[in-house]
């Protein structure tokens, strides 16, 4: 005998929520054994160099400038306050406090992403070599 459609789909999603519901556990459980450093190849931290470190190098830059871009800039710190400021003229001020939030938690993110271009960097000057 043959499901509907939304039958397959509702066991298939019970399924799914039984999975998550037992793997969570065992996902959040604290490992106390140490963690080994990863070992590249030379052939393997190369391609890292060529492929990987340029993209987040710009992925880096992009998000700085976008929370560091003006009121213009959509999703900057200035714009999400900006929004923050029509919304509570307009008396909507819950959802101007949700505004001012995301843009004190985005404000924050900046040490973040400049803790993460240094070690960026530092593998950068580490492990890849200048081009010839």
């Amino acid at each position: 005998m043959r499901g509907t459609t939304w039958t397959r789909l509702a066991l298939a999603g019970c399924a799914t929520a039984a999975g998550l519901l037992v793997a969570a556990p065992l996902a959040s459980a604290q490992s106390t054994a140490p963690v080994a450093p990863i070992t590249l190849s030379p052939e393997e931290s190369q391609q890292v160099c060529a492929d990987w470190v340029p993209k987040l190098q710009k992925r880096a830059a992009n998000l700085e400038k976008r929370i560091n871009g003006g009121p213009e800039v959509k999703g900057s710190v200035a714009n999400l306050k900006a929004r923050a400021a029509d919304q509570r003229a307009a008396g909507h001020t819950a959802r101007a406090d949700q505004l001012d939030q995301r843009a004190t938690k985005r404000q924050g993110r900046t040490g973040e992403l400049t803790a993460a271009k240094q070690k960026l960097d530092a593998f950068a000057s580490a492990h890849c070599k200048p081009a010839k």
